[in-house]
């Protein structure tokens, strides 16, 4: 949660009052005066203290195993979202998704009611990898391995920055291999290998970051992250 925001809600201060404290070094984040207003904070990652009195937030964290056909979105009046995954009283706050898989796409999505985490984690200059397992229709080869990491360009002439492609089996029927890139355009995987002239007949999203999807999740299951996975988030809050 945004501190400012923080400190309006739980001390009940005006927008002039809240500036106020962080003029008057009231503001501190494990013990050391904070004077950026919009920094991310969660208290269990963060001692958070303002003018003496202790400040606990609410943020939810949930990792989802998204099964396919289901929307990476808040709201659809057609189709099942990601949200409507989760149970009712895991939604008592607004939850978003962090980044988005295409429908057919399963795997890791993080869903949290920390909207300034999602955008920090989707800034570029995050450099957040995030890695699939996929299956494609025919046999990948080092050709498609070369150009992936020269960066595959799309027809229209947009070029992708370079990709580490893995090759787990392969023969000439089906290939499966295992992709991490740096960007998150729209269905990228599947048109990085269309421009190679395969097609992926299933694509699973196994890392985000620091985060892995956790194999003991069935599809459309989920849990909340552990303070561990939400340690490894904190890069993030900064």
């Amino acid at each position: 949660m945004r501190l400012d925001k923080l400190i309006e809600e739980k001390l009940a201060t005006s927008r002039t009052e809240m500036k106020r404290l962080f003029a008057m070094k009231q503001v501190r984040i494990d013990g050391i005066v904070e004077q950026k207003q919009n920094r991310n904070v969660d208290s269990q990652l963060h001692h958070i203290e303002v003018a003496g009195e202790i400040l606990k937030t609410n943020e939810v964290y949930f990792l989802l195993n998204k099964p396919s056909k289901a929307v990476t979105a808040v709201k659809d009046k057609q189709n099942q979202t990601v949200i409507d995954l989760l149970a009712s009283a895991d939604k008592e706050q607004p939850l978003y998704p962090v980044g988005r898989l295409d429908r057919t796409t399963t795997g890791l999505l993080l869903i949290t009611s920390n909207g300034q985490l999602g955008y920090e984690m989707l800034l570029p200059d995050k450099k957040v990898l995030k890695t699939y397992r996929a299956i494609v229709n025919e046999e990948v080869t080092e050709a498609d391995q070369l150009a992936f990491k020269e960066g595959i360009i799309f027809e229209g002439g947009y070029q992708c920055l370079p990709a580490d492609l893995k090759i787990l089996h392969a023969n000439k029927q089906e290939s499966v291999v295992q992709v991490t890139i740096q960007e998150g355009k729209f269905h990228q995987v599947k048109k990085m290998f269309l421009a190679c002239g395969k097609k992926v007949t299933a694509l699973q999203r196994i890392e985000m970051g620091p985060l892995q999807l956790d194999m003991n999740l069935a599809q459309g299951a989920y849990r909340s992250l552990t303070l561990s996975e939400l340690k490894l988030l904190e890069p993030y809050f900064k």
